[in-house]
């Protein structure tokens, strides 16, 4: 059931859907401009606005709060190569406010805050090849436009013509860092 418009800290909507089939946990996401928080069916009024003031509050806080930005690269590189792919991509929208490279972000490629329109991208991508990091920052400004992981969202990226291979290559490098190989083939 809706709340249609409760600001809440993360200021977009909360939409609060309550599960029978759901017994002690509480999720939430943000799915088209609204955050979704899914509860028990059997929550009382109370431990219904505790849940949502907490998740509203978590998801600001990872989405949608601005965290600073060190930069290791001149933003201006950062921001022209963003402006860039925004107009070949996607139609000039999604360019970020700022973008830098930040030294914290050790297990996601990077990430942005639609609200503040920043976009973070993780020192690891450094030395990485180029079509990567294009569609690493290409990720992070769809989501400036579209916050979820929605069809929305994949059809913003569709025209980029190498997000498969891009993706299989931040997979391979995730599984390579997890198991500390380093591209020698004695260590297989």
């Amino acid at each position: 059931m809706p709340e249609s418009g409760t600001p809440g800290p993360a200021r977009l909507p909360v939409e609060v859907r309550r599960s029978a089939r759901r017994k002690r946990t509480v999720s939430a996401d943000i799915r088209d401009g609204v955050i979704r928080i899914s509860i028990p069916g059997h929550f009382s009024a109370g431990q219904e606005r505790h849940w949502v003031e907490r998740m509203t509050a978590r998801m600001s806080a990872k989405y949608l709060d601005a965290p600073a930005i060190a930069d290791d690269q001149p933003v201006p590189a950062l921001l022209q190569r963003a402006e860039r792919l925004a107009h070949e991509y996607l139609g000039g929208r999604g360019v970020p406010m700022t973008i830098g490279w930040v030294t914290n972000q050790n297990s996601r490629w990077a990430s942005a805050t639609p609200a503040y329109g920043s976009v973070r991208l993780s020192h690891r991508l450094q030395g990485m090849p180029e079509w990567v990091v294009d569609y690493v920052i290409l990720h992070e400004m769809a989501h400036l436009i579209e916050p979820s992981h929605s069809a929305v969202f994949w059809g913003l990226l569709a025209s980029y013509p190498r997000i498969e291979t891009a993706k299989a290559f931040l997979d391979g490098a995730a599984f390579a860092a997890h198991r500390n190989l380093t591209g020698r083939l004695d260590e297989l």
